[in-house]
């Protein structure tokens, strides 16, 4: 039974892992499958969403307005991926427009509506919060306002909706909307309405395989700033790798003569001589930091999500994901959890060599660190949307979903990847013994602290990704496709190079002051860059959004939490490992005996 068991289990994972992957990946192609139609074949029309268009976040189901419906026995929805749900997407099948391929449909009368005074004021109440909708069609978004208020403070609903749908061939290249023909609303009676819709086609020479682009602003993303911030960004990492190696490899060079000097002396001179400096320490450099559990854990999930980002970020570049809707976040989310293996190995690993001896609680704390934090968030923000019957409430079914990817995926492999990080890369290898007894930490001047290293050390890693954030949070939170991935792969490296020369510099000067605990300092100097992030978010939020409302304020910081956390752990991680190299380095060319 022994030694049938592990793979017993090892095929149940395999299974269920397969199962969950299936699953997530269903709905991100539709049909529309082919993309390919034959004159007089039927074209879908798919609702989806309605909301004020500042609040991206505060989306409804299109049929919550008082819009025309058909029976309820005839809806028709498209379940989407894991990605689609969690952007707040659900598709039902219009019934009360019909589209043929290729066939043009005059002005069409497809619904007479007597609306209440209720009615009436729902409609005011959303076309003055400037909401909008959003359909779909072959898998292209269509997009619309339901109304307009005049300058006069007249409020009107638009009646007709003109589609002009663009063909090669037998391929649908673009869909147009143009709202039009808008009636006034009047709440001190009841309405009666009259909605049409016409469809026109028309010819093009666009590619289908680039139909996607008349959704990208080329303008904004390729705009000469954000060339010039990393053309900047870039001589400031040339600049700052030259200045930490001629800094450190000129004081290491005077460090290293003076020790030489001072070993050729007998015991007694080099008692009286005053010795100082980082080689004073070499006896408590590589005690076990405090909290190591912590420790391990923080560092093997940032180093895992600096994988990750990389992993993806390629996907991404390599598959265009970036053109499907959902696509980018099903990837974010399925690599989470198949390279969590990453995330144990480099937890364990470090826990075995620091001497740790309750390795599988930290296994624990370590695979269920991140998504613990993530899901008491979440709970939180699903929570206020299900009491606003909002779109973005995930349902329980995605949840177990999400469980059962921890469960039988997650944990597995991180529980694999700490068990071949102890045996094969767990044993202490120190370049100096430790002391049985810790000496005491000097006194030192405020900017030489710990704390102060730990806030100062983000201000770089955050200014080489400024510009960049400004970007990612348009794209975020304003409507903007973010396309540009070349470019984020490169800021995030120029961003883990400054990260690491940062942290090099503040562990020399910490230990230069006989201050030995650099192992959360470089950890923590690198992961404040997050904490500016997220200080920057509340200016972007501020000044550069129309959001309103504690219900859109709370997905946008809940959301913004969750991203500065993971890059505090990314930056943190890469961090540590650079001072821990660096310090190995220095300490094995001395003698310390």
């Amino acid at each position: 039974m022994r030694g049938r068991f592990p793979g017993s289990r090892l095929r149940a994972t395999v299974v269920c892992m397969a199962l969950t992957i299936a699953v997530l990946g269903l709905g991100v192609k539709a049909d529309e499958e082919t993309h390919r139609y034959v004159a007089g074949e039927e074209l879908v029309l798919w609702t989806n969403k309605v909301g004020p268009y500042n609040n991206p976040q505060e989306t409804f189901n299109y049929l919550s307005l008082p819009f025309c419906k058909a029976g309820r026995k005839d809806v028709q929805r498209r379940f989407g991926s894991l990605g689609n749900v969690l952007m707040g997407n659900e598709l039902v099948k219009s019934n009360l427009h019909h589209f043929k391929f290729l066939e043009d449909i005059p002005r069409t009368s497809y619904c007479e509506q007597a609306l209440s005074k209720n009615d009436v004021e729902k409609l005011q109440y959303a076309i003055s919060n400037n909401y909008w909708f959003e359909f779909f069609m072959d898998d292209l978004p269509i997009w619309g306002f339901i109304g307009k208020v005049s300058d006069s403070g007249e409020v009107s609903i638009f009646t007709h909706q003109k589609f002009v749908v663009g063909h090669n061939g037998d391929r649908i290249v673009y869909v147009h909307l143009n709202m039009m023909d808008p009636k006034p609303l009047s709440s001190s009676e009841d309405e009666k309405m009259t909605y049409t819709y016409e469809v026109s086609f028309e010819a093009s020479d666009k590619s289908f395989h680039r139909r996607f682009e008349q959704y990208l602003d080329f303008n904004f993303f390729q705009h000469k700033i954000h060339w010039f911030s990393v053309f900047n960004s870039f001589m400031m990492v040339i600049f700052l790798v030259g200045l930490v190696s001629m800094i450190l490899l000129r004081t290491l060079k005077k460090d290293y003569a003076r020790y030489a000097k001072e070993d050729e002396l007998d015991s007694l001179e080099r008692d009286m001589n005053d010795e100082y400096g980082w080689k004073l320490v070499h006896g408590d450099v590589f005690r076990p930091p405090r909290h190591l559990m912590w420790l391990s854990a923080v560092y093997g999930v940032g180093i895992q999500f600096c994988v990750q980002a990389v992993v993806v970020v390629l996907a991404v570049i390599g598959g265009s994901l970036f053109m499907e809707s959902g696509a980018v976040l099903n990837t974010v989310i399925i690599s989470g959890a198949l390279i969590s293996f990453v995330g144990g190995y480099f937890s364990g690993s470090f826990y075995s060599q620091s001497d740790g001896k309750n390795w599988i609680k930290t296994m624990i704390f370590s695979t269920a660190l991140f998504p613990g934090v993530s899901f008491a968030i979440l709970f939180v923000l699903n929570t206020i949307a299900w009491v606003h019957n909002s779109m973005v409430a995930i349902p329980f079914l995605y949840i177990v979903m999400l469980v059962v990817l921890f469960f039988f995926v997650t944990f597995p492999l991180s529980l694999a990847g700490t068990i071949v990080g102890r045996n094969w890369n767990g044993v202490p290898n120190y370049p100096c013994r430790i002391k049985r007894i810790p000496s005491p930490v000097p006194y030192k001047t405020w900017y030489l602290t710990p704390t102060a290293v730990s806030l100062l050390g983000g201000l770089l890693p955050f200014g080489s990704i400024f510009i960049e954030m400004y970007f990612l949070f348009t794209s975020m939170w304003n409507y903007k496709v973010y396309y540009v991935y070349g470019f984020m792969l490169l800021v995030f490296l120029i961003m883990l190079i400054v990260t690491s020369c940062v942290s090099v510099v503040g562990t020399y000067f910490l230990l230069n002051a006989e201050n030995y605990h650099w192992h959360w300092t470089s950890f923590l100097s690198s992961a404040s860059t997050g904490i500016y992030v997220f200080l920057y978010s509340i200016h972007f939020y501020l000044f550069k959004t129309k959001m309103t409302g504690w219900y859109q304020a709370s997905f946008y910081y809940g959301y913004t939490l969750i991203f500065c956390f993971a890059l505090s752990l990314m930056c943190g991680a890469v961090g540590y490992l650079s001072s821990g190299i660096f310090v190995r380095v220095i300490y094995r060319n001395i003698k310390c005996d």
